[in-house]
């Protein structure tokens, strides 16, 4: 596959990805991962994901930022410390179909959680939040979907987009800059950079008017969607590599 083709490739899903997490707080890795590891390769695919997913995370926080919840997002990011180095480590030592079909389950159950009034305390306070970001960070690392367990925990603590997108983000940034640093960048064309580059911000910038006109429970609504659709796609991509 010739550069020029594959840079187009690239950018088309990673915009869309990049729009719809301006708006949820997630979708590149719902929207862009199945592609970038389509066309790239697994490995490469999800490290590429993580990068883009780095900047993406920066771009959104710089107009978003003072809605954050922080001492929410230092929690689960002590649990991510300890799940993305498990998860790092344990791609390639497993194989990829049990492990995404694992993967895509745990962020399932999570958001079950989330939405069932009763069980969704399990996932409130400080041992809700560190469990979900060692979760998170662990299936972000293997997988490259940690968002809908960051998700579910936002679902838990009834937050509204305007806190949970910046939150989410922090998580985001922390969780796949350590992926980067564990795994490494990808030896990619640099016409692959610069189209995933410039089709992140094309996303941000149409993701800003798409997120005033979406209302509370719409919002929450979508974010529901996004998540669930994020982690039941790993699990079928699992279930096709058996």
């Amino acid at each position: 596959m010739n550069a020029a083709l594959t840079a187009v490739l690239v950018a088309v899903p990673v915009a869309a990805g990049a729009t719809l997490q301006r708006t949820t707080g997630l979708g590149l890795a719902l929207v862009g991962g199945p592609f970038l590891v389509a066309v790239l390769g697994a490995q490469d695919g999800v490290s590429f994901g993580n990068a883009l997913q780095t900047v993406l995370c920066l771009l959104v926080l710089a107009g978003t930022w003072r809605a954050t919840r922080w001492g929410a997002a230092g929690a689960l990011l002590l649990g991510a410390a300890v799940g993305v180095p498990l998860g790092a480590l344990l791609v390639g030592r497993l194989p990829e179909g049990p492990l995404l079909i694992v993967v895509g389950s745990l962020a399932l159950l999570g958001i079950a959680l989330a939405v069932v009034p009763q069980v969704g305390a399990l996932l409130r306070g400080f041992p809700g939040a560190v469990s979900s970001g060692l979760v998170a960070g662990f299936v972000n690392a293997s997988a490259g979907v940690g968002g809908p367990l960051i998700s579910a925990y936002g679902m838990a603590q009834r937050w509204d987009r305007t806190s949970f997108v910046p939150t989410a983000q922090v998580v985001l940034l922390a969780i796949n800059v350590t992926s980067l640093l564990v795994k490494g960048l990808p030896d990619l064309h640099a016409g692959v950079w610069a189209a995933g580059a410039a089709a992140l911000v094309v996303g941000v910038a149409a993701g800003g008017p798409v997120s005033r006109r979406i209302g509370p429970v719409a919002g929450r609504r979508l974010v529901l969607a996004v998540a669930s659709a994020g982690a039941l796609a790993t699990v079928v991509r699992g279930v096709l590599t058996l």
